[in-house]
């Protein structure tokens, strides 16, 4: 398979060798090598205990952290004009994966949720997939759909068709937390694909009434909602896992207690390699690692946004609309996620990119840089743009940077 790929131009096999966006690939690879560093820390007490070796769960990290790599080769090797052109197959995937969890049989359940696929000992996670899938379907859609959607109601009700649907069999499994960060990744597509400002603020009154709605619905979300905002009147019930957060952050002070010197790891903090791995990495190393962590991904998602005005500058739509929809999904994740972990959002079981342990959020993560590298790369050298055309030689002679 990698050699048919070769046949096609790509950042990895050129004149110039490897040739891709050094800022964001340094910034993606040092969040995951940080996570590598806080899932060992992290999990230790927990993996000695549950599976008999305090390495347990780095090394299945590290496992999965080379499946990424290894997918994120490939999708290096893909033009984005494939992936344009399956687009509609992709809605379709998602659709299929989404409901195949729910078959019983099929489905595992993990705490009281069926959000898995097992596949022996591994589990792999249909809703991560399928947030990434949308993306690459609402980015074809806003290409050839483009003038309806800017013009028309129709053009810009017609994704929730299929949107609405699928965001229902996420909330069956249930995953509350990834419908709403694949719907406002949706949203921000829509409104940087030229909706109006009218239509736009519709679709924020309307799924801020479907929130409310859906939190009055279930008693349990009510329950998380009321908790958070007063996690201390019931700290060792549903306040638990809140307090044990804030006390990790405040043990941490500037500088943290040291690598490996976590107290709320051990058995404190419940999730604490997964949900609340952010915690963890503020008591050992301080407010100043947890800020230099946030500086990170502020900086990888700006990088991303970048790189989609970029290539909408020139008029790779198709390119531009897929990373901005990849930066809203890591700039989602990111916020719920550390909005959970200091107290200024209900408890949601959504993991830290690049960060948390997770097999299908980390390959994910890692296949989202590859098309975002992948976009950039095209970009530079104008490959798919509409009013350029390219003879062989174009990629078989050293190409001229613009950086």
């Amino acid at each position: 398979m990698l050699a048919f790929l070769r046949l096609y131009p790509s950042p990895l096999f050129g004149r110039q060798g490897v040739d891709l966006d050094f800022p964001l690939l340094a910034g993606c690879l040092a969040l995951l090598g940080l996570g590598l560093v806080m899932i060992a820390s992290a999990s230790t007490e927990v993996a000695a205990v549950n599976a008999g070796s305090p390495l347990y769960y780095m090394l299945r990290h590290l496992i999965y952290l080379l499946v990424g790599l290894a997918a994120a080769v490939v999708v290096l090797l893909v033009p984005l004009a494939s992936w344009q052109r399956f687009s509609a197959m992709a809605l379709l995937a998602a659709f299929a994966l989404l409901t195949l969890v729910l078959v019983p049989g099929i489905g595992r359940e993990v705490n009281g949720s069926m959000r898995w696929i097992g596949f022996g000992a591994f589990n792999v996670q249909p809703s991560e997939i399928a947030k990434l899938l949308v993306v690459i379907y609402l980015a074809g859609y806003l290409v050839r759909r483009q003038a309806e959607v800017r013009e028309s109601w129709a053009g810009f009700f017609k994704p929730f068709i299929v949107l609405l649907p699928m965001a229902g069999l996420l909330l069956l499994e249930p995953d509350f937390g990834a419908t709403v960060v694949m719907m406002g990744a949706a949203a921000a597509m829509l409104f940087l694909g030229g909706v109006g400002l009218l239509r736009f603020g519709l679709m924020v009154a309307l799924a801020v009434g479907a929130v409310f709605v859906l939190v009055q619905t279930q008693e349990y979300r009510l329950q998380r909602l009321i908790t958070f905002t007063d996690p201390w009147a019931d700290q060792f019930g549903s306040g638990y896992q809140l307090t044990q957060a804030l006390i990790a952050f405040g043990r941490g002070e500037w500088l943290g207690v040291g690598l490996g010197n976590s107290i709320q790891k051990q058995f404190y903090l419940p999730e604490a390699h997964t949900d609340f791995v952010f915690a963890v990495l503020a008591e050992e190393l301080g407010m100043i690692g947890a800020l230099t962590t946030v500086a990170l991904f502020v900086f990888v998602s700006v990088r991303a946004l970048y790189i989609g005005l970029w290539a909408e500058q020139a008029k790779q739509f198709f390119a531009a609309y897929v990373a901005y929809g990849l930066a809203f999904l890591w700039i989602g994740q990111f916020l719920i996620n550390i909005g959970v972990n200091i107290g200024l959002l209900p408890t949601k079981g959504l993991t830290l990119p690049f960060l948390s342990y997770g097999g299908s959020s980390l390959v994910i993560c890692c296949v989202s840089l590859a098309l975002l590298l992948r976009i950039e790369w095209e970009r530079r050298t104008q490959l798919g743009s509409e009013d350029v055309d390219f003879a062989e030689s174009d990629f078989t002679e050293e190409p001229a940077h613009a950086r």
